[in-house]
């Protein structure tokens, strides 16, 4: 075992109100897991952080420590606060894989979970540690969605993904690959075939769109597309990223582990949407932050921008439009959010959504059809896995209730 980890643990001073728990979306017992912790029962500590949050082993690398836990540490306000996200990875590495259900009571009735993302990872083994029977379908030939799609190797090796099946296959539940609810089948047909509830957790995949003339030219491309499969693109040498989030952040890093030089991040406004840990690694890839520039079209040559016009806290008020300015560039990856695709709500008679197509649910996760439910970014927009699995928790549960009371 690490020494530091014992020594992380030990600098922890167990607040009766502690403000690491009340920051993390999912309120992760922190005192109590470090306690077990430090009595060396690692396997009762894993199944605390498992049962509260089921995507542990991937929330202790990915998360966003110093807005959630680290950040607000209270011994960091005069020092350093407690790494508790190292301790979490490794009790819940250890949990991971040693973790064999035991006296799980069948309720005779199978659910269907759309989508393996973080969100349909959630539903899936909390519905089935309780009793029900499980089928996930998944559009694409391997599980975790936006996990594995969407997330660089260098920050979330895709092996915890395989563990996480390994677990779903102990937990008895079903994996049906390439295979898209909405297309040949839809979600009439799976409570045709005999599922109580379904469970929608299909995440965003649809790429924002900025409008502008050149899009479609062949150095074009968008940054989740460019994600999925780095490697099947050619950028360049240089490379203009639009857009200054968390996945521009992650195009950046990625792009330069494929051969780019020089790569360009670019913001209309005077902020930047990503967390502060992740533009800082990014700059120490070698990424330029630019800011107050408007991107008005692109070329083969690369991005024409105009200068922006921002007010005194750095907020778009206008373009100057006689700025004008050719940046020379290989690529441009525009990187500007991105929403869910229709094909669910296009099939499915009374599935309503939103304008921007995230769908509708009420304070139980139900959506406007009796018996789906849907959590995670298809229902907020994107936001992060530990987001995400605490509102699929909330509709898993919810789901249970459901079919308790449909007896």
């Amino acid at each position: 075992m690490p020494i530091h980890i014992e020594n992380e643990a030990q600098r922890c001073l167990t607040c009766k109100v502690p403000m690491c728990s009340k920051f993390c979306p999912i309120h992760t017992q922190v005192p109590d897991v470090i306690r077990l912790f430090r009595e060396k029962k690692v396997m009762e500590a894993g199944a605390m952080l498992f049962e509260n949050n089921p995507m542990s082993a991937v929330c202790a690398i990915v998360c966003n420590h110093e807005a959630q836990c680290r950040g607000h540490c209270v011994l960091g306000r005069k020092g350093t606060p407690v790494q508790f996200h190292e301790i979490e990875k490794f009790v819940s590495d250890a949990y991971l894989d040693r973790y064999r259900p035991t006296d799980i009571e069948k309720k005779g009735k199978s659910c269907a979970v759309i989508g393996s993302g973080p969100a349909g990872l959630t539903a899936a083994i909390v519905l089935a540690r309780n009793g029900y029977d499980v089928t996930i379908f998944e559009r694409k030939n391997q599980i975790g969605g936006m996990l594995r799609y969407g997330i660089p190797d260098f920050r979330l090796h895709k092996s915890v993904l395989d563990r996480y099946q390994r677990l779903l296959t102990r937990l008895g539940v079903q994996i049906r690959l390439n295979t898209t609810i909405g297309g040949a089948l839809r979600i009439d047909n799976l409570f045709r075939d005999g599922y109580s509830a379904i469970f929608v957790g299909t995440g965003v995949w649809r790429p924002n769109t900025l409008g502008i003339e050149g899009e479609s030219l062949a150095n074009a491309h968008f940054g989740i597309s460019y994600l999925e499969n780095p490697g099947h693109h050619d950028l360049g040498k240089t490379v203009a990223v639009i857009g200054m989030g968390n996945v521009a952040m992650d195009v950046a890093r990625t792009a330069f582990r494929n051969g780019a030089e020089r790569v360009m991040l670019y913001s209309r406004d005077g902020h930047s949407t990503a967390s502060s840990h992740e533009m800082s690694y990014t700059e120490l890839d070698g990424a330029e932050f630019i800011y107050g520039k408007s991107i008005r079209r692109i070329t083969p040559e690369g991005p024409v921008f105009c200068d922006s016009i921002l007010d005194e806290e750095g907020n778009l008020t206008g373009i100057k439009a006689d700025t004008e300015e050719l940046v020379k560039a290989d690529s441009v990856i525009i990187a500007i959010s991105q929403g869910p695709k229709d094909k669910l709500i296009m099939s499915t008679e009374h599935l309503e959504g939103t304008s921007k197509g995230l769908l509708i649910t009420d304070e139980n996760g139900m959506t406007t059809v009796e018996g789906v439910f849907a959590a995670g970014d298809v229902v907020t927009g994107p936001l992060t896995v530990v987001h995400a699995a605490e509102e699929a928790k909330k509709a898993a549960t919810s789901m249970i209730r459901y079919m308790e009371e449909k007896k």
